[in-house]
C-alpha cells in the first residue's frame, strides 16, 4: 500500500470580519423593471444562467453564466435581463468589509468560467444557511464568505485586499469616485465641498475619518500611482507626466514624488526599466517604505 500525510502548520487561521446581511435567489420572468439602486454594503452578483448586461453608473458591461460581479457600497447599479436567455442569479450582500482592487476601481467582475473552482457552491451555501437558520449558521456563513474570498485570490489576476472598514457616507464615497475618476483636473477642497454639498471642513473630518486620508491627500496619492503606471510603461517626460496627473508643475510633481516614494521619478523609471515583471511587486513595495 502507499500512503501520503499531511500537516497543517499554521497556528492561526486568517479571517474576515464581516457580517452577511443579506442573500437572494433570482431568476428574471419578465415582470419586474430593473432600476438603478446602491446599497450601504458590499454585494456579491453571481449569474447562475443567461445573459444580459449590468450597468454600473453610465457603463454597461454584457454578462453572463459564471460571471461574479463585486460593487462596492453606494454604488449605483442595476441588471438586465436577456429576454430570451432569462438571468438567473445570486446576490450575497457584506457588511463590515469592503474590497481594496490595486487599480482603484469600486468594483469588479471577474469571469469565471474558464476556472475549475465551483463558486456557485459558496454562493448556494450562504443563501441556504441564511434562509434556514439552522444551529451554527452564521459561523458556516463566515467561513463560506472567507474560503469564497481566498478562491477569488487565487483565481484572478486583478488584485485585490479584504479589508475591515467603516461604511462611509454617500457623500464621501460619490468624492472618492470623483477623486479616482478626475484626478487629472485642478481639484480644491472648496470644489469638493461644493460637489458634496458639505462645509468643506466636514468633508475633510468625514473622508478622512472613513479613509484614513484627507480628499487632498487622496487626491495626491492617486496622481502618484498613475504617475508610477505612467513612468513604468510610457515614455514620457517628467513634465507630460506632471500634466496628465493634474500636478501644476513638474517641480510639483518631483516634489510629492519623493514625499511619496522616496526617490525621484526619474529613479524610479530606472528601476522600472529594468526590474523584471516577477519583481515589479517588490519595487512597488520598496517605493512605499
Amino acid at each position: 500500500m502507499s500512503s501520503r500525510s499531511l500537516l497543517f502548520t499554521s497556528s492561526s487561521c486568517p479571517s474576515v470580519d464581516a457580517v452577511l446581511v443579506s442573500a437572494s435567489a433570482s431568476r428574471y420572468e419578465g415582470d419586474w423593471s430593473s432600476i438603478p439602486h446602491s446599497h450601504g454594503f458590499t454585494e456579491l452578483f453571481y449569474v447562475r444562467e443567461g445573459k444580459g448586461n449590468f450597468l454600473i453608473r453610465d457603463d454597461v458591461f454584457p454578462i453572463t453564466k459564471d460571471d461574479l460581479i463585486i460593487i462596492s457600497p453606494h454604488l449605483s447599479h442595476t441588471e438586465l435581463s436577456d429576454s430570451s436567455h432569462p438571468l438567473s442569479y445570486f446576490t450575497v450582500g457584506v457588511d463590515g468589509i469592503s474590497f481594496s482592487f490595486h487599480d482603484h476601481k469600486d468594483f469588479k467582475i471577474f469571469n469565471c468560467r474558464q476556472k475549475k473552482t465551483d463558486l456557485l457552491f459558496y454562493f448556494h451555501s450562504i443563501f441556504q444557511e441564511l434562509d434556514q437558520k439552522q444551529d451554527g449558521y452564521e459561523s458556516i456563513c463566515r467561513n463560506m464568505l472567507e474560503s469564497l474570498t481566498i478562491q477569488l485570490k487565487r483565481l484572478t489576476d486583478s488584485a485585490f485586499e479584504v479589508v475591515s472598514s467603516q461604511q462611509p457616507s454617500r457623500e464621501c464615497a460619490d468624492i472618492k469616485r470623483y477623486l479616482d475618476s478626475s484626478y487629472s483636473e485642478p481639484i480644491t477642497l472648496d470644489q469638493l465641498s461644493a460637489i458634496s454639498h458639505l462645509n468643506k471642513y466636514y468633508l475633510s473630518h468625514e473622508f478622512t475619518k472613513y479613509y484614513g486620508i484627507s480628499p487632498i491627500s487622496y487626491l495626491n496619492r492617486r496622481r502618484i500611482e498613475v504617475c508610477k503606471e505612467l513612468l513604468e510603461t510610457t515614455d514620457y517626460g517628467i513634465s507630460d507626466i506632471a500634466h496628465l496627473t493634474g500636478f501644476s508643475s513638474q517641480s510639483y510633481l518631483s516634489q510629492s514624488f519623493r514625499k511619496y516614494c522616496g526617490m525621484s521619478a526619474g529613479s524610479y523609471r530606472k528601476l522600472a526599466k529594468k526590474a523584471l515583471p516577477v519583481n515589479k511587486a517588490a519595487l512597488q513595495s520598496q517605493s512605499r517604505k
